[in-house]
């Protein structure tokens, strides 16, 4: 009898990582999930059969749900609105995160302020600053609106008691790390501290369809703080980027399960508050009273947005025995791998000297379809040549020097026509109709892209 009741009971040992929450039935040092080393510990599971329960609410057929409740309401911010798919969810739980000082706070207070215009009742709770700093920030950018509703708080049942006093539309909370829960002996910002925080507030957004703002605080390499289920748990995660020098800021969705994900927003962040920018493709020009060797213009495409960008290089002798390189604002592997090509493929020579090569305006270009303009960049500086006028290219550069295709042509060249250039330079094989007045040269090769825009002198 006492091995029936051993049999029934057994406890079996399981390793927990308390980063990530990722299980294994040996002891690892690092874990297989997150990669982080040191995190796996010891639980003891019951082994027991998880026995069948009766259903409270029977399933119904997919066609017959309601799907009001899940329908966007827009928050009044265009560009928010834009990179959400629509607006806020009700019950969707937002997970926000930047750096100090990009502007997230002002962001949200706007986003709070806006919604409460709209007759919804806000709950604001801050446990970052004193209600008196939050209110000077709001009466400077215009945010004073009798339906917000704010807290200074950071105990999380105090919190969740302000939600069923207040029964809040919209709920923001700034920021969860500094939330804590009496239930879980850690100190605030802690890993578990974290997880029970947003485990609780996602439990009562989804039972109140409240819509939720979470502030979130990033890592020294950019990454959300805090424990990788958090960014599970959560329906969006957006970052908040822009260099502190600059008032651009972007708002990027990293996961979004009511819309896309490759969209950004564009926000002009200002003394007097934060203002989205419709039509940014204008900040990420320089203007020059002539041409200037080294720079090319490209557009890339942020989701569905087409963005005109220009593209700076800089190639001067080196007195170093390793010639340097220095990006700012594109991929460092994607550059060494366009001088390869230019040094191997069409006879630039670059390899000795050092070469820096930005964008300007603080965007950041990820996608191969800016090789082209910055293959065009480099050369035209190496050969202290400008590109020609009014022209702008676009392209992914392969190992063997081709000029391949790239999606949304003819978005590109549609916004580089309004933006008043009239000639482009795009790969063989486009098959996107021309704007009118404009000109395009389709390339194979790298070698004909550099004699297509660039006049070498003789």
């Amino acid at each position: 009898m006492a091995t029936g009741a051993k049999s029934g009971r057994a406890e079996r040992p399981a390793y927990l990582c308390r980063q990530c929450g990722w299980t294994t039935g040996k002891w690892v040092g690092r874990c297989g999930e997150c990669q982080s080393w040191g995190t796996v510990e010891e639980v003891v599971a019951p082994a027991g059969v998880t026995r069948p329960r009766t259903v409270a609410a029977p399933a119904v057929p997919i066609a017959e749900i309601d799907a009001d409740p899940a329908i966007a309401w827009p928050t009044g911010v265009g560009e928010l609105d834009r990179v959400l798919g629509g607006g806020l969810v009700g019950g969707g739980v937002i997970l926000v995160a930047g750096e100090p000082g990009v502007g997230k706070s002002t962001l949200l207070l706007d986003v709070a302020s806006r919604a409460a215009q709209r007759g919804r009742t806000v709950l604001y709770v801050t446990g970052e600053e004193s209600a008196a700093q939050v209110r000077l920030r709001a009466e400077r950018i215009g945010a004073l609106r009798p339906r917000v509703l704010l807290a200074a708080e950071t105990d999380l049942a105090t919190v969740l008691g302000h939600i069923e006093q207040v029964g809040p539309d919209l709920l923001v909370v700034d920021s969860v790390q500094t939330i804590a829960s009496d239930a879980v002996d850690a100190t605030p910002g802690n890993v578990s501290q974290v997880r029970e925080v947003a485990a609780s507030l996602i439990r009562v957004a989804k039972q109140r369809s409240m819509a939720t703002l979470l502030v979130g605080h990033v890592t020294k390499d950019g990454s959300v703080a805090g424990p990788r289920v958090l960014e599970h748990l959560v329906d969006v995660v957006c970052h908040f980027e822009g260099d502190r020098h600059s008032r651009l800021r972007l708002v990027r969705a990293v996961k979004n399960r009511f819309g896309p994900t490759d969209e950004i927003g564009c926000f002009d962040l200002s003394e007097v508050g934060i203002t989205g920018l419709p039509d940014p493709s204008g900040l990420f020009l320089s203007r020059h009273p002539e041409p200037v060797p080294g720079t090319c213009v490209t557009v890339t495409l942020e989701g569905r947005r087409p963005l005109v960008a220009e593209v700076q290089a800089l190639v001067a002798p080196s007195v170093l025995s390793t010639p340097r390189r220095a990006t700012s604002g594109l991929d460092a592997n994607r550059v060494a791998l366009v001088l390869a090509v230019l040094d191997r493929r069409a006879g630039t020579t670059v390899g000795p000297k050092d070469v820096y090569a930005a964008t300007v305006g603080g965007v950041r270009l990820g996608e191969p379809a800016a090789d082209l303009a910055i293959a065009l960049a480099m050369a035209s500086s190496t050969y202290d040549a400008p590109v020609l006028p009014g022209i702008v290219a676009m392209g992914e550069v392969g190992l063997a020097g081709e000029v391949r295709r790239v999606g949304g042509v003819g978005r590109r060249l549609a916004e580089a026509a309004r933006a008043g250039f009239t000639t482009a330079v795009v790969p063989a094989g486009t098959d996107d109709p021309a704007p009118e007045g404009m000109t395009v040269y389709e390339v194979a090769d790298v070698r004909t892209g550099l004699a297509r825009a660039i006049a070498r002198p003789d």
